[in-house]
């Protein structure tokens, strides 16, 4: 391969390719109905968070001409279009899923209704409903007079409504959809053994000609339309201002973000989709999307269940740990031994215990901790405001820079505070992404730490569906890095020297090269030589470039990747590498990276993507696992993984998503798996 060129996917191509398989569940008719219609949800949602985010920053690249081509592989406006045609192809497809989900519905006699479809008595209760619960909470803006066209809140959905007079001019209004305050779906009155729900949506325009009865009008028509905002925060370098006003100051400049998608109503007429498009000034290039009439489809993440059980899944309850079950102390198991535990597969819990019993121990003297996300009600935090009122000393490392995270992270750092904490708002010019807490003990005279590195962040509700895996430790090589790092979260000039865990952004790539070097040089002299890796997201031009090396020098490379993946895997240039992602019904989040190392494996669980911004621009951790058991246990469930027959998909340079086959006849589902593997351990 020549020293310049790396072929690589385009990182926004192969995200919209993992959307493309987040919508194969809902395709499934394996999975359960409710499920599937929550994964048109979760499609969505996904998809609302890629334009804010992604779309936007490529729209910002287009004025920065030959170097934005340089760092996008692409012309951005080349790459806009691209994008655009990938979203209405696959919004085509959405909407045939959906008809497709209604039919599955009535098959459980269970109806969506729209308000043309209601009988006399369903009128009659919406009508009620809209009167007492809808019509208080509308707020119409006439707008075909006001020289300035309301101000558009992103993620909101708005009807655009016309009013048409006898021999007078239409008038215009802009209502939102004020599912806010209001729940989205109504279950309207059974009939029998049928079951039926109209959408709010819908119930408001049963009742619009009601809210324009003072208009002598002839008939009301209102279509959707939702837009789409930039999301990223513009954090200045004033140095009068604190982090928190500079946060709380973006937080409000991104709710007036830049238009980066208009999402219409398909049979919204040409005449009030040119009459909006002047108002709000775009133009058909702007990521204009036709879609259904219904916008927000997030919401349908939580579409109630009013049939069967078996509409949903049976997931079973949390696992408790062997290790920790009936125990008096857990710092005390921990002591003896190191403790792998696995969510959601294994009860978080465990996490909030070993806290709780930290912050009661006479003998405990300090705690510290990063948050990045947590629970809205999260026990995480309530064990750390405990620990206080018990006289330890608790240090938070709150990041401010979580995200959409921002203002409830703004929130638990303030009470957090109030409380008598000390709280640390970040790292300046980095994101701390780390997973990490390190309690402090005194025994005989000694001051003895545990320490938590783990792959998820500390919050109990995401937990019950992210895959993610928890480290707690008391081995001094572990805690003693951990230790310094902290140290460097407190006084930023101590950067500190780690001779156990991989930390970004200092060390990690060098050292992650280091590990690759090691699997070329092994394979050039015939020695046994390959990488397993689980990430979320694997789009760094360099280590994908060593990657692509190391396959041409004989290592063997087995990637399972969720998300993005610039890579291509089965060329020419990467023979020796092949890719697979799983989507399933929990979130694939854990990263493992697995070195042969000569036989003598290295394993290594992580905070971090293998993305630029999490080796150069992020705080993050890799911590090694010494221990000989939980290095079984981790080779055993990223074997069962490889091994998915069911819901991993091929990743390729044709971007398909052809689910994998492979040679057993029976079908492997690698979550159900895990969990069995589990159960059975904890059984002895």
């Amino acid at each position: 391969m020549g020293a310049k060129h790396v072929e690589l996917l385009n990182r926004e191509l192969s995200w919209l390719s993992f959307n493309e398989r987040v919508l194969q569940e809902a395709e499934d008719k394996t999975v359960p109905l409710i499920e599937r219609i929550k994964f048109m949800g979760i499609f969505s949602n996904n998809r609302d968070e890629f334009f804010r985010v992604r779309v936007a920053t490529v729209k910002r690249m287009v004025k920065a001409g030959h170097k934005a081509k340089e760092i996008l592989g692409e012309d951005p406006e080349i790459l806009l279009g691209k994008i655009q045609k990938t979203v209405i192809g696959q919004a085509n497809k959405f909407e045939g899923i959906y008809e497709e989900l209604l039919h599955e519905l009535g098959k459980q006699s269970i109806y969506i209704l729209n308000e043309r479809m209601l009988n006399e008595e369903h009128g009659k209760f919406v009508r009620q409903y809209f009167h007492d619960e809808v019509m208080p909470a509308l707020v119409p803006i006439m707008v075909d007079s006001s020289p300035h066209f309301p101000y558009l809140r992103d993620k909101s959905v708005y009807f655009l409504v016309k009013i048409n007079r006898a021999d007078k001019k239409p008038k215009y209004s802009l209502i939102e959809i004020p599912s806010e305050v209001l729940p989205r779906f109504v279950a309207l009155p059974k009939q029998g053994e049928k079951k039926y729900i109209i959408l709010l949506d819908d119930v408001i325009r049963f009742g619009l000609d009601d809210v324009f009865a003072i208009f002598e009008h002839e008939s009301v028509e209102a279509y959707s339309i939702k837009l789409t905002r930039d999301a990223e925060l513009n954090i200045d370098n004033d140095v009068t201002q604190s982090i928190v006003e500079k946060i709380s100051k973006s937080l409000k400049k991104r709710k007036k973000g830049a238009p980066v998608r208009l999402t219409y109503d398909n049979d919204m007429p040409n005449d009030m989709l040119d009459f909006l498009m002047r108002k709000i000034k775009m133009i058909k290039t702007d990521n204009l999307i036709p879609a259904s009439r219904y916008h927000n489809f997030k919401d349908f993440m939580n579409f109630p269940n009013i049939g069967t059980a078996d509409l949903q899944y049976k997931n079973p309850h949390p696992l408790d740990h062997e290790a920790f079950s009936g125990v008096k102390s857990f710092l005390n198991v921990i002591r003896e031994k190191d403790i792998l535990l696995s969510y959601p597969y294994q009860s978080f819990h465990h996490i909030i215990d070993v806290l709780r019993e930290a912050s009661i121990d006479p003998k405990v003297i300090s705690i510290k901790i990063t948050l990045y996300r947590v629970a809205k009600q999260s026990r995480i935090v309530n064990a750390l405001i405990n620990a206080v009122k018990n006289g330890k000393k608790v240090t938070v490392v709150v990041e401010l820079q979580a995200r959409f995270d921002e203002e409830a992270n703004l929130h638990w750092a303030d009470k957090l505070k109030e409380e008598g904490a000390t709280v640390i708002y970040g790292v300046p010019g980095l994101k701390v992404h780390s997973k990490l807490f390190l309690i402090a003990r005194k025994e005989g005279g000694k001051t003895v730490h545990f320490a938590h590195i783990g792959t998820g962040n500390f919050n109990e509700q995401t937990s019950r569906f992210y895959c993610d895996n928890s480290l707690l430790t008391s081995d001094k090589r572990i805690t003693t890095d951990v230790d310094r790092l902290f140290n460097f979260y407190a006084d930023n000039l101590k950067r500190g020297t780690y001779k156990h865990l991989l930390v970004a952004p200092f060390f990690m790539r060098k050292k992650i090269n280091n590990l690759i070097n090691k699997e070329i040089e092994n394979a050039k002299a015939g020695k046994p030589a390959y990488i397993t890796l689980k990430v979320n997201n694997l789009v760094d031009r360099d280590i994908i470039k060593k990657l692509y090396e190391a396959s041409e020098e004989g290592v063997k490379i087995k990637l399972i990747v969720r998300g993005m993946c610039s890579l291509i895997p089965g060329e020419a240039f990467s023979k020796n590498i092949e890719a697979i992602s799983i989507v399933d019904k929990y979130l694939e989040h854990s990263r493992l990276f697995i070195f042969c190392n000569n036989g003598n494996e290295k394993y290594f669980l992580s905070s971090a993507d293998w993305m630029a911004r999490n080796f150069d621009n992020r705080s993050e951790v890799a911590v090694p696992i010494y221990d000989k058991t939980i290095q079984m246990m981790l080779r055993t469930m990223i074997d069962i993984q490889w091994n998915d027959n069911t819901k991993a998909r091929i990743i390729n340079k044709k971007q398909d998503n052809k689910y994998r086959i492979t040679e057993s006849k029976i079908r492997f589902r690698a979550q159900d798996e895990i969990y069995r593997l589990l159960k059975q351990k904890r059984g002895k």
